[in-house]
């Protein structure tokens, strides 16, 4: 498709970006002679899709539409043009957070800033009863004069939108969901504080708090485990940013903050004691997991218990996966692998298991360790005595004259 020359009374000066639901272009507003970005979906594509997608993006126009605050991107116009529907907004001169974080340019200092200025902004969305539900640093412009602008309310769930998203189904990047929001969980704005916990530490650490190799094991871990306290990534953190860090990222929606606006608080309040001026370190896809012990997956709360990554000890409690915990669990799957000598790269093994490497080794020491117990032979009477013999043989010789004389009569 040809990039159109004028998009309402837009015109079209060039393209900005492409996504699931659109292209995104810069333009131009002749009556007000200004530069906008304008969103827009092809109403033209496939009629079973384009239902959902048209209500998503109206969905996105009316949550981020009512909403006016400077850290929340403007938007100044919705319309449709053809076979195009197109949301006019405020074009923003910055950078993608993703970047930024990708090249290790945020400072600590700096961090805490972003984070309080994105905290403000979903704040006063909460409070016009909108969770964005998909916070990443994708979605998080950095202006030139230092200001934050949150965009990309596409997926945002308002008490009264006619749209509900389908149970089960899970909206969002995966890095940044929430366990409620992974366990298919209808959310409330704690989700949006628990993804910011997670950018933050980004930001801060240079690392991912959650990483896998793939989808599954991403979400497993996010809903498993617990990382390491920033500061033992990044020594120069103070330890009030691991408390903040902690409570933005508990399992329990219940445990984390509140109000999104205490979490902002807090960052300014710890930004005031004095931070680091130091980059944060490169940014990395390996993750530093804390195995913790296993909530039901069900359950309504979910605990935010940790234990030492290198702790020399098996896992108590993993998650069954359908039968008796006692025949098929990831401990006993583990423990059979160990004892069968099936286990030929720990690492890998440990890597696929979402487990400590230390867990696996001690596994295979106790798998060398545990005695072989031989099989009971088969009983056996013990040998006859002298006397058994010889009761047995005068029996024998009385049954025979017995016969004899019951054969002659």
């Amino acid at each position: 498709m040809s990039e159109p020359q004028q998009i309402g009374r837009y015109n079209v000066v060039g393209e900005i970006g492409r996504g699931a639901m659109g292209v995104v272009y810069r333009a131009i507003d002749p009556m007000l002679e200004r530069t906008v970005a304008i969103k827009t979906i092809n109403m033209a594509l496939d009629p079973g899709e384009m239902e959902h997608y048209e209500k998503r993006f109206m969905i996105e126009a009316r949550a981020a539409g009512g909403l006016n605050h400077p850290n929340i991107v403007t938007i100044h116009d919705i319309g449709r043009s053809g076979d195009l529907a197109y949301m006019a907004m405020e074009f923003l001169e910055g950078r993608e957070l993703k970047s930024l974080i990708a090249g290790g340019e945020v400072t600590p200092d700096r961090a805490l800033e972003i984070a309080a200025q994105v905290a403000d902004g979903l704040a006063y969305a909460h409070r016009h009863e909108v969770v964005h539900r998909d916070i990443k640093p994708a979605n998080i412009m950095i202006l030139g004069d230092g200001r934050v602008k949150i965009t990309d309310f596409g997926i945002a769930r308002m008490r009264s939108a006619d749209v509900r998203t389908q149970t089960g189904v899970v909206l969002g990047s995966p890095r940044y969901l929430s366990p409620e929001q992974v366990l298919g969980k209808r959310c409330d704005t704690r989700a949006d504080t628990f993804s910011l916990g997670v950018i933050l530490y980004e930001m801060l650490t240079g690392q991912a708090p959650f990483n896998g190799v793939d989808v599954n094991s991403l979400m497993y871990q996010i809903v498993n485990f617990t990382p390491p306290p920033p500061s033992s990534v990044n020594p120069a953190l103070p330890p009030m940013i691991d408390l903040i860090i902690a409570k933005a990222l508990a399992k329990s929606a219940d445990g984390r903050y509140a109000d999104i606006a205490e979490l902002a608080a807090d960052l300014r309040h710890c930004r005031l004691a004095g931070v680091p001026a130091a980059k944060a370190p490169a940014a990395t896809d390996k993750p530093h997991m804390t195995a913790t012990a296993a909530p039901d997956p069900f359950a309504d709360t979910l605990p935010a218990s940790r234990s030492d990554d290198d702790a020399r000890t098996i896992p108590n409690e993993l998650p069954a996966r359908g039968l008796a915990k006692d025949f098929d669990s990831t401990v006993a799957t583990m423990r059979l692998a160990a004892q069968t000598g099936a286990i030929t790269d720990p690492d890998a093994f440990a890597k696929t298991l979402g487990i400590s490497r230390h867990a696996i080794d001690a596994l295979i020491v106790e798998a060398d360790t545990v005695p072989i117990t031989p099989k009971p032979a088969v009983s056996q009477a013990a040998p006859w005595s002298t006397l058994d013999r010889r009761i047995f043989a005068i029996a024998t010789a009385a049954a025979f004259a017995a016969g004899a004389v019951i054969v002659f009569i």
